[in-house]
């Protein structure tokens, strides 16, 4: 598994699941055109880009063109590593029959096509060897944001405080802000946090 800090972009739930196979990131679906109507996708996405960076993979075909035009336009002038695979003739196995075009999004790719392509846009010089502890479950518990009576409103308080999207899930919560900072930046904001509702 490749450990890359800078989340990465990709079309749809099967291309996410080809990819946990091979790298270990925050991997983000635009679930097709649909992130063009869903305003929270795509304020993460431009957060996360102003943060950290991002990786866009989508397929070879129009479509995948036209949403990594839409997710740079999302980004503005954050850094974007572009990630291109091949145009292969073929079908994925889990469709009747071959897309428009009759190529190969990236659920259809191999591990070594996907691990060539990474490598071709310069990814892996980036690859984390961060030994930075995560943030984790008991975390968010500890500092009232999963697990108590009120943990919703404060996840999405919390949520505010960061300027992240506040109807974000506790795992989605926990994936973006792994990718954003850890554990010590998260103490930090959490106390910030903390001290900023006590004086309400």
């Amino acid at each position: 598994m490749i450990r890359l800090d800078r989340p990465v972009i990709v079309e749809g739930k099967y291309d996410k699941i080809t990819l946990e196979n091979v790298i270990d990131a925050l991997i983000i679906p635009t679930n097709g055109f649909s992130v063009f109507k869903d305003r929270e996708k795509r304020e993460m996405i431009r957060l996360l880009a102003k943060e950290k960076g991002i990786i866009v993979m989508t397929d070879s075909d129009s479509a995948g063109a036209v949403i990594r035009s839409y997710i740079k336009k999302i980004a503005g002038d954050a850094d974007i590593i572009n990630v291109y695979v091949p145009e292969l003739k073929g079908k994925e196995k889990r469709k009747a029959k071959p897309s428009k075009e009759g190529t190969l999004g990236v659920e259809g790719m191999s591990a070594g096509v996907i691990v060539s392509a990474l490598e071709r846009s310069g990814v892996f010089s980036e690859k984390s060897v961060s030994t930075t502890r995560k943030i984790t479950k008991t975390d968010m518990f500890v500092y009232g944001l999963s697990g108590g009576d009120n943990s919703a409103g404060a996840r999405r308080d919390f949520l505010e405080f960061l300027g992240l999207p506040q109807k974000l899930s506790p795992s989605a919560m926990l994936d973006v802000m792994n990718c954003m900072f850890g554990f010590e930046e998260f103490r930090k904001k959490a106390e910030e946090w903390q001290k900023k509702r006590d004086r309400k």
